[in-house]
């Protein structure tokens, strides 16, 4: 007789990280889908960091991301989603080794008005093979640039996701996810492709 264990099964999580330049919007964004009140660690920005961060098109923020921004959102019982938001100043990239390991693939926020800020976040994603798309974050409705535009600038693959967001709004920061899994998929089916395995 096979017996079946009443034990629940844990379910698979996945890892996403959030990622880009200072300011851009990882820990709104982490909120925004959270479907438990996010982890933050932010701190207020203090006169320390001048001539430290970078607050060039960002003077009005008060406070940033010092270690990392953590939320969930549930798929099903058998798949939940963490989200890692990663710090955008370069002082504290030092962690973005460790907060990246395991992780399925990369939200890389952008600001059209910045997009400078993203080359960073690309370049670590691009060397470690971990597939990402490009949420361009358009504040307050602007829409300075179209996908294509963004995905010139940056010198993107053709096959990484240029999605137009407001990553204030649940549906849009969902849309964003999505496209970071569809990267996912693709890539996962290319390697299995060239494995002879599909």
């Amino acid at each position: 007789m096979v017996s079946v264990s009443s034990e629940p099964l844990l379910p698979t999580a996945l890892k996403i990280l959030i990622a880009g330049g200072f300011g851009v919007g990882k820990t709104t964004m982490v909120g925004s889908v959270s479907e438990v009140a996010p982890l933050e660690t932010e701190e207020r920005i203090t006169t320390a960091s001048v001539g430290v961060d970078d607050l060039a098109g960002v003077e009005k923020k008060t406070s940033t991301t010092v270690a990392m921004d953590f939320g969930r959102i549930t798929i099903s019982p058998e798949l939940v989603l963490y989200l890692f938001g990663t710090p955008g100043q370069d002082r504290f990239w030092f962690m973005w080794d460790d907060l990246s390991m395991g992780a399925l693939g990369a939200v890389v926020l952008a600001d059209t008005r910045r997009l400078d800020a993203s080359f960073a976040s690309i370049d670590f994603f691009e060397s470690r093979d971990i597939p990402f798309a490009v949420g361009v974050n358009c504040f307050d409705g602007r829409r300075e640039a179209t996908a294509e535009q963004v995905r010139h600038a940056l010198d993107l693959d053709p096959s990484t996701p240029v999605v137009l967001c407001d990553v204030r709004e649940r549906q849009s920061s969902k849309t964003v996810l999505l496209a970071v899994l569809e990267a996912a998929r693709a890539q996962a089916e290319a390697r299995l492709a060239a494995s002879g395995l599909l």
